[in-house]
């Protein structure tokens, strides 16, 4: 049995919002291993496995992560530079 807690509709809606609108995030979150990170990402999709649901996306380096939507502590949108 997993210790998944399923995320609010409004959070999950932002995270779609930010793929459709392309938007790059600023995101906090704990891994499973209980280190905690932050670090800028463009999310790319949303994935339900097993009843647990995870943001794929794209690091500045260009690498992958799926992350568990309730180890995201915060994440706010990274306005566009000027």
């Amino acid at each position: 049995m997993s210790d998944y807690r399923p995320v609010g509709c409004q959070t999950y809606g932002e995270f779609e919002r930010a793929i459709v609108l392309r938007q790059r995030l600023q995101v906090s979150w704990r891994d499973d291993q209980g280190l905690d990170h932050l670090e800028t990402l463009t999310p790319f999709d949303l994935e339900t496995c097993r009843g647990e649901e995870f943001l794929h996306a794209r690091t500045a380096g260009g690498g992958d992560l799926r992350l568990r939507l309730d180890r995201i502590k915060r994440a706010w949108v990274v306005p566009d530079p000027v």
